[in-house]
């Protein structure tokens, strides 16, 4: 056997879900591969690096959607995670992303999530941002000093670990509440403490009648969830998008009752603190 050959079909074996019992399935024929030794099979042998692996992802999975795992509880939570990783094993050097799919996987399967099904989707969107806001790359901002003056034809973009969501239930208000007894190393590292398994029963929210916009961002090495106007949410989009000044306002404002007054103010306000937290960038 190639050593190539080998490498996948060791991976293979490795990341085949474990039974129920914790064990490595019996389909798998180790000894085609790994020679046994005078304490343990070539099952054996194998099945001590599956379970590393699988302990392992699982546990990752664990601490980066703490808000989820009160919703739905440490069983259902856990009922989730093997499923998922199963569907979507890692293909990543690094675990950060092993809960990239998780929210279009869920969304099609309500049996996880029941009657908090839209309560548990918002959150994965919440805490996928948080992630990204997290360790996702960064631009140069651009300072006040290049905001004096704003022509119609500017063009500027916002930072990429800048994530910008909309949701109906007030999870980062939940998600806030769930690591608030961490000290602000853990909150910033997103490794949230775990949460009791009658917490699901407390964790549930009043869906809104209005989207809630939320800039989930980083300042200084922490994360953080920052409530929007839905004007200056669809600013920054356009911004996202490539669209110069002129264009952002204008779709940003459209149907807007403000007075002119009004509308300067915000645009202002809004501009500065942008600037302050280093949000735009160029382009």
């Amino acid at each position: 056997m190639k050593l190539l050959e080998l490498q996948r079909r060791m991976a293979r074996d490795l990341m085949r879900p474990l039974t129920l019992s914790e064990n490595l399935s019996s389909r798998v024929r180790a000894d085609e591969y790994i020679s046994p030794n005078d304490r343990l099979t070539s099952h054996e042998r194998l099945e001590i690096y599956s379970r590393s692996y699988w302990y392992r992802i699982l546990d990752s999975l664990y601490e980066d959607f703490p808000g989820l795992r009160a919703i739905l509880g440490d069983d259902r939570f856990q009922e989730l995670s093997r499923a998922y990783l199963a569907s979507h094993p890692s293909q990543s050097f690094t675990m950060r992303d092993l809960g990239s799919a998780l929210e279009p996987w869920l969304r099609r399967r309500r049996r996880f999530t029941g009657a908090q099904h839209e309560l548990a989707l918002d959150m994965v969107r919440l805490e996928w941002a948080h992630i990204e806001a997290f360790d996702g790359p960064s631009a140069t901002p651009i300072g006040p000093e290049d905001l004096l003056e704003l022509g119609p034809e500017l063009r500027m973009s916002v930072q990429p670990y800048l994530s910008l969501i909309t949701v109906r239930h007030a999870v980062d208000e939940l998600r806030i509440r769930v690591s608030s007894s961490q000290d602000a190393h853990q909150t910033a590292s997103n490794a949230p403490v775990p949460v009791k398994r009658r917490a699901a029963r407390k964790n549930t929210l009043r869906r809104q009648t209005r989207p809630i916009y939320i800039a989930v961002h980083r300042f200084d090495d922490m994360v953080y969830y920052r409530r929007l106007e839905p004007e200056a949410w669809r600013i920054l989009n356009c911004f996202r998008a490539g669209d110069p000044i002129g264009t952002a306002l204008e779709m940003g404002f459209e149907g807007s009752s403000l007075s002119a007054a009004e509308y300067q103010s915000r645009i202002a306000g809004w501009f500065a603190v942008w600037s302050e937290l280093g949000w735009l960038c160029r382009p």
